[in-house]
């Protein structure tokens, strides 16, 4: 039977050594605060589940709001969730309350 103290030491080891690396990529990698806002064409592409050739077509023609620092393009997490959900499709009981309201606005009841 393995000494429990060994064990615990070599645990003790693998810990050091795992916030090492943790405390050595901060450095040199960007934070999750950045990250996590903005994407390049992988991330977006794997965000909305379309081609890199789809999101070429949509920056080329304008249609996609991003950004460009030299040949890289670079998109803003809540700008695309907010571009992806501009047109929204509405639903019959949206349209009927939108008609509603603006017929009580109005003044004319039905």
């Amino acid at each position: 039977m393995e000494n429990p103290f060994e064990i615990i030491n070599e645990r003790l080891e693998r810990i050091e050594n795992l916030l090492e690396n943790i405390y050595s990529n901060i450095g040199t990698k960007e934070t999750n605060i950045i990250t996590s806002k903005i994407m390049d064409i992988e991330q977006l592409s794997n965000y909305l589940g379309l081609s890199k050739s789809q999101i070429y077509k949509l920056t080329s023609s304008h249609t996609i709001p991003h950004s460009k620092r030299g040949k890289r393009l670079y998109f803003d997490k809540e700008t695309i969730n907010s571009w992806v959900l501009e047109n929204k499709i509405w639903t019959q009981d949206d349209i009927e309350k939108q008609a509603s309201d603006y017929l009580i606005k109005k003044g004319k009841h039905f």
